[in-house]
């Protein structure tokens, strides 16, 4: 089973497209078709439920089964993708008075999925976070909403507030800061 995953890591790592895979039932087989006489790049053809794996001229068919748990998600993404685009807006000065602050992540892409984190000085922060699913707009492209609830305490402390978004290996990051904004 390991040596079959680290193969699947190996193979994709050179793989160009984008797939993104939930599976249920978890266990599911890739064809990886890579053209021996050009770069190596490969892709992923397509999914069978039976291994029937060849050799033709010049190209080789490999074919992996891959056992993933419930909800798990195999994303390949090309190289080649644009980095998201996001803005990063502060709490208001309403929410400011209450108990609860909310800083809120924008993000727009090519492509319908992207992983977000937030950090502060402090480190990681995955408490009082939520991320919407990606929506594709009308022009085609994808957007998300991520959202952290704070404390005013830490905004009005000028504690610093970072919002990554990343699609595949490409990713945006912005911070901000209570000083950064206008009273």
């Amino acid at each position: 089973m390991l040596g079959t995953l680290c193969t699947l890591i190996t193979l994709l790592s050179c793989v160009s497209g984008v797939t993104v895979v939930t599976q249920k039932p978890p266990v599911l087989a890739f064809v990886v078709e890579v053209d021996a006489s050009d770069s190596g790049v490969g892709a992923i053809l397509s999914q069978r439920s039976e291994l029937s794996c060849s050799f033709c001229t010049g190209v080789y068919i490999i074919c992996i089964t891959v056992v993933f748990g419930q909800g798990t998600k195999l994303i390949v993404a090309d190289s080649s993708l644009a980095a998201p685009a996001l803005s990063l807006l502060p709490p208001s000065s309403e929410e400011l008075k209450t108990d609860k602050a909310t800083l809120a992540c924008l993000a727009q892409m090519s492509v319908g999925f992207a992983d977000v984190s937030w950090t502060s000085n402090e480190g990681p922060v995955t408490d009082g976070v939520f991320t919407s699913s990606a929506k594709q707009q009308p022009d085609k492209s994808f957007g998300l909403s991520s959202f952290l609830t704070i404390k005013p305490s830490q905004w009005i402390s000028g504690r610093v507030f970072s919002c990554k978004v990343s699609v595949g290996s490409r990713f945006t990051e912005k911070s901000i800061t209570k000083s950064d904004c206008s009273e």
